[in-house]
């Protein structure tokens, strides 16, 4: 009779606590989007600009234009993780997998962003490194969407690891999307650079700014773009490249 009971407990509480439940209690949990934040922390960044990219994707969290692009999907809620990266197996996550509903969850996320402690940085830029480990951290991270985004944010180019174009494709064909945000302090080609090597996937874009108030703008619309899934985010203040695979034509919204 004990075993019996001791059975009816057990299967009583995997009815209530099916496997997986248990790891932070997103295991299967249905979003609109999968987003992982690549912020560059390589040596072609410097420490106040490192900051201040950190700064602007909190700043983005807290507007109400991201809470607003929340509402558009049928599940109205993302999960989204930040990520930093430099050369060859650097990428560490600094803010985990978080499920983001509402305006209260946004700020906390916006919060976790500006508490977080900086890592080291390497000297290289090994792009096509961080978007391999970046597509590992969908797996196993307890939510499901029908939209994987991986969103790389730098002022460089790839000079080490992996050949950028070659992980790029790599992530397409497991079902991610890339897109950039390219920062033109040092390089005014990078746009040029980063549609034709670095993004892919259905309706990926890249985004540019050329000065600190284009830089909080360009993630802010960024973000809303890629939360809501419209083109453009419903604005058409900056004109954006949109291809497909990195390689098809392109064109702007106005």
């Amino acid at each position: 009779m004990r075993i019996r009971g001791l059975v009816f407990a057990v299967l009583a509480l995997l009815v209530s606590n099916p496997p997986g439940a248990w790891a932070g209690g997103n295991a299967g949990r249905s979003v609109d989007l999968e987003l992982v934040l690549a912020v560059d922390a390589s040596g072609s960044i410097t420490t106040g600009a490192l900051e201040f990219q950190l700064r602007g994707h909190a700043a983005a969290f807290r507007d109400p234009q991201v809470a607003d692009a929340l509402t558009v999907g049928g599940n109205r809620a993302i999960a989204v993780t930040l990520v930093q990266w430099a050369g060859p197996n650097t990428l560490e996550t600094v803010v985990p997998w978080t499920r983001i509903a509402d305006p209260a969850d946004a700020k906390r996320f916006a919060d976790s962003i500006a508490d977080m402690t900086r890592p080291p940085r390497d000297g290289s830029t090994a792009m096509g490194s961080a978007i391999d480990r970046a597509v590992d951290l969908f797996d196993g991270n307890g939510f499901t969407a029908s939209r994987r985004v991986i969103d790389i944010c730098s002022n460089g180019f790839s000079n080490a690891g992996v050949d950028v174009s070659g992980a790029r494709d790599r992530a397409v064909a497991r079902g991610v999307t890339v897109n950039a945000l390219a920062i033109l302090d040092e390089y005014d080609w990078l746009e040029e650079y980063y549609v034709e090597s670095v993004i892919g996937g259905p309706f990926a874009f890249v985004r540019t700014a050329e000065s600190r108030d284009s830089f909080a703008n360009a993630i802010l619309h960024k973000l809303v773009e890629e939360i809501s899934g419209v083109p453009g985010g419903g604005e058409g203040e900056a004109a954006l490249t949109d291809v497909v695979l990195g390689h098809g034509p392109t064109y702007e919204v106005p």
